[in-house]
Parts: C-alpha cells; sequence; structure tokens
C-alpha cells in the first residue's frame, strides 16, 4: 500500500488553551462542569472516555495528587494533577456528589456525559474564543485536542518524553517522539543556542590552504 505523509498533529497553544477554558459560564452548574472537564483533560492528557470514565474513587485528593486513568487495553496508569484540578474535582463533586464508582461529569439529570456531547459543547466555546483568538478559526479542535497540547507543552517544559511517554499512556516511545517533532518554539530556541555562520569572523580552512585554493581554481 501507498504510504502517505505523516502529518505533525495540530496543537494549541497556550494562550489558545487559556482562551477556550474562558468560555464556559462559571456561574452555572453546566459551565462549571464543563470548565473542570476541559482542565482535568488539560492536566492529565487524557483520552475523552477515560476523562468521562473517571470515578471518585480513582482520584488521590491527599498529596501526592494524582489520578488512576485506564486506557486502551484497559492499561492503568496514574497521573499528577494540579492544585487548580483537584480543588476543581472537589467542587465539582460538591456540585453533584457521586457514589465511588460513579461517573464524575454527568449531565442535569446526573446521567454521565458522551463524546458527542463533550464535543458539541466544545465547538461553541471554540467558536466563542475564536473571537479573542483569531488563530482558533483555522483549527479543528476536539477533546483530543487537549492530549495533543498536553504532550507539546510537556516537551516544550523539557519533560524527558519517557515520562510523556508514561504520563500519556503510549505503546510506543515512537508515538511520544511525534510530538517531539511538532513543536516551534522549541526548535526555534533550539536553533537560537547555534551560531549563525554570519557571525562567525574566523575563515574556513579551506580556504587559508593555498594548495587547495589553487586545486579549486583548475576546476
Amino acid at each position: 500500500m501507498k504510504k502517505a505523509p505523516i502529518h505533525a498533529p495540530c496543537y494549541l497553544e497556550p494562550e489558545e488553551v487559556k482562551a477556550i477554558l474562558a468560555q464556559p459560564d462559571r456561574s452555572t452548574i453546566e459551565g462549571q462542569r464543563d470548565h473542570a472537564l476541559f482542565c482535568f483533560l488539560y492536566n492529565t492528557g487524557a483520552r475523552i472516555q477515560e476523562a468521562l470514565d473517571v470515578c471518585p474513587r480513582a482520584i488521590r485528593f491527599d498529596s501526592p495528587t494524582c489520578v488512576r486513568l485506564y486506557g486502551k487495553g484497559r492499561k492503568e496508569r496514574l497521573s499528577p494533577l494540579w492544585p487548580e484540578t483537584v480543588s476543581l474535582l472537589r467542587s465539582q463533586l460538591m456540585r453533584q456528589p457521586r457514589a465511588d464508582d460513579e461517573p464524575i461529569f454527568v449531565n442535569r439529570y446526573g446521567v454521565p456525559l458522551g463524546a458527542s456531547g463533550v464535543r458539541f459543547k466544545l465547538a461553541q466555546y471554540v467558536e466563542a474564543a475564536a473571537k479573542i483568538m483569531p488563530s482558533l478559526a483555522s483549527k479543528h479542535v476536539t477533546p483530543h485536542s487537549f492530549r495533543h497540547a498536553t504532550a507539546v507543552h510537556l516537551v516544550a517544559a523539557g519533560v524527558d518524553v519517557t515520562v510523556i511517554r508514561s504520563w500519556l499512556g503510549h505503546v510506543s516511545l515512537d508515538t511520544t517522539n511525534h510530538y517531539a517533532q511538532a513543536n516551534l518554539e522549541t526548535k526555534r530556541l533550539a536553533l537560537e543556542r547555534l551560531e549563525s555562520p554570519s557571525r562567525s569572523a574566523k575563515r574556513p580552512s579551506w580556504k587559508q590552504d593555498q594548495s587547495v585554493l589553487a586545486w579549486l581554481d583548475t576546476l
């Protein structure tokens, strides 16, 4: 079969993530829930269904705070949680108490959210955020975009790719390395560490070798 080119993943810049997270109306229960869910996605890099399956018993609220996620093939991994994320989850459970084995993110009737519903709500928030962050208008943003953003931003922060692999639950390190190639800002900083050839005042050694110059003149 003919191989198609592998494109770098489209990911969100930190400012774009902030713009989206600012859109839910946090004066409403629904807006608070959505804000908590998207913050959780960005913090953990979880796949959407992994996040929607999270129950209270999967979260460690005491330090060191973390969440137990179950990925593809029911493979288990631990993801650290920011204090801000833990606070949002606590508040969510206070507003809509759940049993230890019940999903945290539910609708107004207590029914667990579905991935399609989350995508629909996210599209609305992205459309609103694009008015203040025009770069979002050209991006196809889905819940999985937060996972891409988490990976690329961890790379930019200098986190080792093996740690990121464990964080995201990748089977192959090649998958994680794909994100290392995507961050343009990291590449720019690496380039700045190199000295531009135009800055070098020293002539190349071959230009100082008269025998080499004489040979080149004969070509």
